[in-house]
């Protein structure tokens, strides 16, 4: 009898050291795509391509029954498929299941925290922007605030208590964000010197990334940028008429004319270096794939393209009705992105890129994504904030890097791990891939961090089957 189960993608157990057992969670998740019968199984991480008796018998089967007992949960399916086709296929689930390679346990009780020294930090080194993006969540740059930007002894400052809170962590991160930071270039210059000046000292080693929506950059700037960060995020939407309708300058002209070549020319001169062209979707453009296939075409072969999570009084924001629809554009865009790989195959679509092989990170998504303990944002002023989606929030303001201050005990109540505390996140099949979600969004939507978005979350899991059904076409 040919085997019906294979595992596609063989990954390592889910090993969590210092969790204590208590319970037993068996998960798996199956769907059918393409003329294709898939099953994940959650806990291991292996992907399953299965026939239809096996498929069709896992809607009911018990793991850790007898095959005699199964027999009987899918008497009704030997009418279609024969005595003997279906106990053959109870017998092959049954020999996976014993390889911990389907329905295998992942056990685990609730733990208070997870905390953890800081390892990576945004620093708003300008709150102004050239632009007034309509879907901006920083309120055109200002963050609600005044236009202002950061001072050199303000970001020397940040860098310091970053590196007095890593603890041992050798790797840390620094995104310089804004508003627009390349609007306060001589500060970034000043702080990847200062921090560069620190990692003999203290064993560190600094990764820097800038986000920018290239109206300042020039060549002097573009040098920099490739000679001194590790990614760079280059916020364009797509097409001129998309781009140009959301990206505005405040007397409302589109800015793709005067960001595309500039664009252009830092990807072209940075080599094998990361960087990611970073567009967004609104109601205004559902068929955003013909968005990332014009990026595409202007030169661009790393993209990504996410939704604005918008308040549902604005009216280009997504809603529960436009659901269907893009999770039909996420279809559309994977046979694009399988095509694209074939003209590059080093082509990657930041969404349906995910590494099978080494199984979900269990640590790491029990953290949540890692906001207001791993990861914080600095204001201009100095204010510590848990992510950049929470800067200028006063409720959310966590100290001061000038003043030495800082709340631990605001660190300690975002290091609770998403996963062990939402009711929601702890039975869902992308659990270990999402990891709760934002909490920002969490909050906005429903004054919980814990609580998530029901349509991003929606989404994300689309976006997982499509990596998914990718990884068993390798």
């Amino acid at each position: 009898m040919s085997v019906r189960l294979r595992a596609k993608v063989h990954v390592r157990r889910l090993v969590l050291l210092g969790i204590k057992i208590a319970r037993i969670v068996h998960v798996i998740h199956k769907f059918k795509f393409k003329g294709k019968n898939i099953v994940l199984d959650v806990n291991s991480g292996c992907i399953h391509l299965v026939d239809d008796v096996v498929f069709d018998i896992l809607e009911v089967y018990v793991p850790f029954s007898s095959v005699e007992q199964n027999l009987k949960l899918c008497a009704h399916l030997v009418s279609k498929y024969g005595e003997d086709e279906v106990r053959g296929a109870v017998s092959e689930i049954n020999f996976l299941v014993d390889s911990s390679k389907l329905f295998s346990t992942f056990k685990f009780e609730p733990i208070k925290e997870i905390n953890s020294p800081i390892k990576s930090m945004c620093l708003n080194v300008s709150h102004d922007c050239q632009l007034r993006c309509k879907y901006c969540f920083a309120s055109h740059g200002n963050f609600g605030g005044k236009r202002m930007l950061m001072s050199s002894v303000t970001a020397k400052n940040a860098i310091d208590f970053l590196v007095r809170n890593s603890s041992n962590r050798k790797n840390l991160e620094v995104d310089f964000f804004g508003g627009e930071p390349l609007m306060n270039f001589s500060v970034v210059r000043e702080t990847v010197r200062y921090a560069r000046s620190l990692e003999k000292l203290f064993n560190k080693n600094f990764r820097f990334t800038i986000t920018t929506n290239g109206i300042a950059l020039d060549d002097d700037k573009i040098n920099f940028i490739n000679a001194e960060m590790h990614n760079v995020v280059l916020s364009i939407d797509g097409r001129k008429k998309i781009n140009d309708f959301m990206r505005v300058f405040e007397s409302g002209m589109g800015s793709y004319d005067v960001i595309i070549k500039k664009f252009q020319r830092l990807v072209n001169r940075r080599g094998e270096k990361e960087y990611f062209v970073r567009g967004t979707f609104t109601k205004n453009n559902l068929d955003f794939s013909k968005d990332v296939l014009h990026l595409f075409k202007m030169g661009f072969n790393r993209i990504s393209m996410e939704p604005a999570v918008l308040d549902k009084s604005v009216e280009y924001s997504l809603e529960n009705c436009d659901k269907n629809r893009i999770l039909e554009e996420y279809e559309r865009l994977l046979e694009l992105v399988m095509k694209l790989r074939i003209v590059d195959e080093d082509f990657v679509f930041f969404h349906f890129m995910h590494d099978f092989k080494k199984g979900p990170c269990a640590i790491k998504r029990l953290k949540g994504c890692g906001c207001g303990n791993e990861y914080v944002s600095i204001s201009p002023e100095g204010n510590i904030y848990p992510c950049h989606q929470f800067v200028g929030i006063s409720d959310f303001e966590m100290g001061n890097v000038n003043t030495n201050d800082f709340n631990y005990s605001m660190k300690k109540k975002f290091s609770i791990p998403n996963l062990c505390s939402s009711s929601e996140c702890k039975n869902c099949w992308s659990k270990f891939f999402c990891g709760g979600g934002c909490s920002a969004n969490n909050w906005s939507f429903n004054k919980s961090l814990d609580v998530p978005h029901k349509l991003s979350c929606d989404l994300m899991k689309k976006r997982m089957e499509m990596s998914i059904y990718m990884a068993t076409c390798k």
